[in-house]
């Protein structure tokens, strides 16, 4: 009998709810002013120039200067809630990973009506990235498993003088956004909301400002009487009643700079100052948007470091930082597992914000699994395609994909672990007590263009101590619904969005040296 190709799961703990963690030297507070001492959080190569908008084309100038080679990448952290955290907070790792997965549905139902255009909430994407200045970016995030659906958090300094907040990292949206004060209707975060009285640099983006058409506006939207004063009113929607409400605006956001003492400012970041804001962000401040829209963080950054970003997110139950890269990382570029698959289009334009791929089959223990071709085509009407996003937990896979593979680990699974029956959410499970190594079939995913996505045990099986009990960590959505590549399954992988050669990169790494 042919031997299936086994992969070996070592001792995992999965990090699960906790207070928001603060980094750094001693017990630094979050928003606390910034103007006196290097920013913690994110890490640029020196580069003093300062950057402007040009006005209403969208040029971004370097003040000074027309124009600027491309300079090296920006690096922001993020740090992942650590399982002794969440233990603190009165929770067990399998509370933590089952009410992950359950905001995962709210979250998969929100991009499901967006595919449809069941509503608003999408920032137009038809306008052109303006032209490019030059610099790479690395910025520090911390993962919040439990901060809406296993969201990774990343440090801003927004303003002047600049303040410190903490956002939600999101590839599956565009608006980047802050609660502010006042706050009519808001969510508990940690440390005090965005005060844009408190602020030099805050300005309204008005109503007939052209900048005002890529958001939708509230339901009940206000006369454009103004249309050079009256500000800019948005609504934007996640599911489930998560949403915000507020002005679009204007401001600087600033960063730290490698050399000591050094800053850099960006001025005019387009984002939303949220008075009215419900649902699952408590704890963060806002929201930092990296989708292809316009408005994301990642589209309005282009003009200076260029059209890629990176991210390398350590292990769920990692207490060190993980990093995103706004720009080329030469590391990365040059590892000789560096893979690569095409971004696929997608069908509705209410989908323009997601990342598609292209998916051919799984494979399972080495053999390819027998599922239709048409499972991961997208429909004329948008509906199926797999995405890769940032925000969602979990695997998903429609059915009847998600069928076969659960039937494929059940039939390909060593007889020694038993089965666990009527375990919640997740199957199969099984009975690992006092096994140390347990061997698994592999998984991999192949794309249309023939690259191979393979997985280390770690990133599709979760084991939940100290129960003794280890799940396959993948799920169905309906028939015909999108597939989505989540944030567990790319854990230590630097994961490349190359925008320019419209393609996704991936290699193996340990994500925490990075």
């Amino acid at each position: 009998m042919t031997r299936l190709a086994v992969r070996s799961l070592v001792v995992l703990f999965l990090a699960v709810a906790s207070p928001f963690l603060v980094a750094g030297g001693g017990g630094a507070k979050l928003n606390a002013s910034s103007s006196s001492s290097p920013l913690y959080g994110i890490e640029f190569p020196p580069f003093n120039a300062g950057v402007a908008d040009g006005g209403c084309d969208g040029k971004l100038m370097v003040q000074g200067m027309e124009e600027v080679s491309r300079s090296p990448s920006l690096k922001l952290h993020m740090t992942h809630r650590s399982a002794a955290e969440a233990a603190a907070a009165g929770r067990t790792r399998k509370e933590s990973f089952l009410d992950s997965a359950g905001k995962d549905v709210a979250r998969i139902h929100t991009m499901l009506r967006r595919v449809a255009g069941a509503g608003g909430g999408r920032a137009a994407t038809n306008s052109t990235p303006r032209r490019a200045l030059a610099e790479r970016i690395v910025a520090t995030v911390e993962s919040g498993v439990a901060v809406g659906s296993g969201e990774y958090l990343v440090d801003l300094y927004v303003g002047t003088p600049p303040r410190r907040f903490q956002m939600i990292m999101d590839t599956g949206s565009d608006l980047n956004w802050l609660q502010c004060a006042p706050c009519l209707d808001c969510f508990e975060q940690r440390g005090p909301v965005f005060d844009p009285a408190a602020s030099l640099s805050y300005r309204n983006v008005t109503c007939g400002d052209p900048r005002c058409g890529l958001v939708a506006p509230p339901t009940a939207p206000r006369a454009c009487r103004r249309p050079h004063s009256d500000p800019c009113p948005y609504y934007y929607w996640y599911g489930d009643q998560s949403n915000t409400t507020g002005d679009l605006a204007l401001e600087a956001f600033t960063v730290n700079l490698t050399a000591p003492g050094a800053s850099r400012r960006v001025d005019d970041v387009v984002f939303g100052c949220g008075h009215s804001n419900r649902g699952l962000f408590h704890g963060a401040a806002g929201l930092l948007g990296l989708g292809r829209g316009a408005l994301s963080f990642a589209s309005q950054l282009r003009p200076v470091y260029g059209h890629a970003f990176s991210y390398c997110l350590v292990d769920h139950g990692s207490s060190v930082g993980s990093k995103i890269v706004f720009g080329d990382d030469d590391a990365l570029l040059g590892h000789p597992r560096l893979n690569y698959t095409a971004f696929a289009p997608s069908a509705a334009a209410a989908a323009d914000t997601f990342y598609y791929v292209q998916l051919k089959g799984v494979l399972v223990g080495g053999e390819k699994l027998n599922i239709s071709p048409s499972t991961w085509d997208v429909g004329k009407d948008g509906s199926g395609g797999t995405i890769i996003d940032s925000g969602t937990t979990l695997s998903y896979f429609a059915e009847p994909a998600y069928e076969v593979i659960r039937r494929a680990f059940v039939e390909r699974m060593d007889k020694a672990y038993p089965l666990v029956a009527d375990f919640p959410v997740l199957s199969p499970c099984y009975n690992v007590s006092g096994v140390e190594r347990v061997e698994v079939p592999e998984f991999s995913l192949l794309f249309a263009d023939g690259a191979v996505w393979d997985f280390p045990a770690e990133n599709y099986f979760v084991r939940l101590d100290p129960d003794g009990i280890m799940c396959l960590a993948v799920l169905g959505t309906p028939r015909s619904a999108m597939s989505i590549i989540g944030n567990f399954q790319q854990q230590n992988f630097h994961v490349l969005y190359d925008l320019q050669n419209n393609r996704l990169g991936f290699a193996p790494r340990r994500c925490a040296e990075v």
